[in-house]
């Protein structure tokens, strides 16, 4: 295996579940927009291993023509509740300073509406340590495609290569991180038992803690030539 990484002239950032902790907000809301339908609701293990695509892209496939209609209740629901119960993950923002402090380009790529990604993430407080914040339909198309990413760096000088870091918790972000030849890091607790560990084209980190502590991380970013 090859995890060997680039030193970073940007970073990428996935926003649910990769900084904040909001698997139980979105399980609470499907859960109610599932029974709203008519629709047995899933498992909240179930949540966590379907819910990847942006909901323009997923809701039809779950709701068939009605989908329109579930995603307004889902907001709904979702909108209701998310700012009071939001997490930041564990040392989630001790990364996104280690960022900031080396003055790199850093942005947020997510399949949330936009519109409640940038409610969040100014709730929290990390406005400031973001050049863009980039949600589900601020783009042409969402995630994995490369549309997000190109609006992330569209007014900087900046195009994404291997030298962007790319983390995020999911296929749907290693995949994006492909597409755009970004350098794909997988986040969380499967990230090294994940089928794909064994290629060559992404580190894994099962916690932010490992992204503070790794030896080649601290070595590029204590480099003073990045």
């Amino acid at each position: 295996m090859n995890h060997s990484l680039p030193k970073p002239k940007a970073v990428i950032f996935d926003w649910d579940n990769t900084l904040v902790n909001t698997w139980p907000i979105i399980h609470n809301a499907l859960s109610l927009t599932f029974a709203e339908m008519g629709k047995e609701p899933w498992s909240f293990e179930q949540t966590k291993m379907r819910v990847r695509k942006s909901m323009r892209d997923s809701f039809p496939e779950i709701f068939g023509e009605n989908w329109q209609s579930a995603g307004a209740s889902y907001q709904n629901h979702y909108r209701s509740t998310h700012l009071d119960k939001l997490e930041a993950l564990p040392l989630a923002l001790d990364v996104l300073e280690m960022v900031k402090n080396k003055g790199l380009y850093s942005v947020v790529v997510s399949n949330k509406r936009g519109e409640n990604l940038r409610k969040e993430v100014e709730h929290i407080g990390w406005n400031r340590l973001f050049d863009k914040i980039v949600g589900a339909d601020d783009a042409a198309r969402d995630k994995p495609f490369a549309d997000p990413v190109h609006l992330a760096f569209a007014n900087s000088s900046i195009t994404p290569d291997r030298d962007v870091w790319f983390i995020g918790d999911s296929e749907i972000d290693l995949e994006c991180a492909k597409n755009t030849r970004c350098t794909a890091i997988l986040y969380g607790e499967d990230a090294k038992s994940h089928p794909d560990y064994t290629q060559t084209h992404y580190q894994g980190f099962p916690y932010h803690s490992h992204v503070l502590n790794h030896k080649q991380t601290l070595k590029l970013f204590s480099s003073g030539d990045l």
